[in-house]
């Protein structure tokens, strides 16, 4: 798993993650793997944006001026009040019009109805940017710097599990004309072993 998705989900292990399954009306195990799921598909996303320089140059300054990683100075407040972050709008701008696909793709594999991965992506997505900030602080990251760094994180995602990757590239790189969902949601089926 890449760095970003690992750091999240070990600031959301325990009570983070029971919070979240009560926000989406999920078991923690589902939730878990819903996460596990989500976080390298965002962090893919980031990555295809930042690889070019006006998505570099406009995440670089979000994440600057919006997402510094203090979010997680109060986590609990956070989760228990997700909403107040912003996660659609920050999704809209990671996602694009690919969002109701990846939501589709992501409940039909792991048990989850698209609402509930609908509110689990609002969740995740400002805590993203968060980690991202942080990495972008500490490492004093330019924009090339920012999409390298993404980049490496997607590599990463990619070597760790091929299938789900390849999976989630093709979802985040689709011509929109809707014609590959069939066979994007027969992945994830396959994925999450046809739950």
């Amino acid at each position: 798993m890449d760095a970003l998705s690992q750091q999240l989900m070990q600031q959301l292990s325990g009570e983070g993650l029971s919070k979240i399954s009560r926000q989406i009306g999920a078991d923690e195990q589902t939730t878990g793997s819903a996460l596990s799921a989500a976080m390298p598909l965002l962090v893919s996303a980031l990555a295809n944006n930042a690889s070019k320089p006006d998505g570099a140059q406009s995440l670089h300054q979000a994440l600057a001026e919006d997402h510094d990683g203090s979010i997680f100075n109060d986590m609990p407040g956070f989760l228990d009040n997700p909403q107040a972050a912003n996660g659609s709008g920050i999704l809209g701008h990671i996602l694009g019009g690919q969002q109701p696909v990846v939501t589709q793709g992501l409940a039909q594999g792991t048990g989850l109805n698209s609402g509930q991965v609908g509110q689990l992506l609002q969740i995740a997505a400002p805590l993203l940017m968060g980690a991202l900030g942080q990495q972008q602080q500490q490492q004093g990251f330019d924009t090339n710097g920012l999409s390298a760094f993404l980049g490496g994180q997607q590599q990463i995602a990619q070597q760790s599990n091929p299938d789900m990757m390849s999976m989630l590239n093709s979802l985040l790189d689709m011509d929109r004309d809707g014609s590959a969902l069939d066979d994007i949601l027969g992945m994830v089926g396959k994925l999450f072993g046809g739950r």
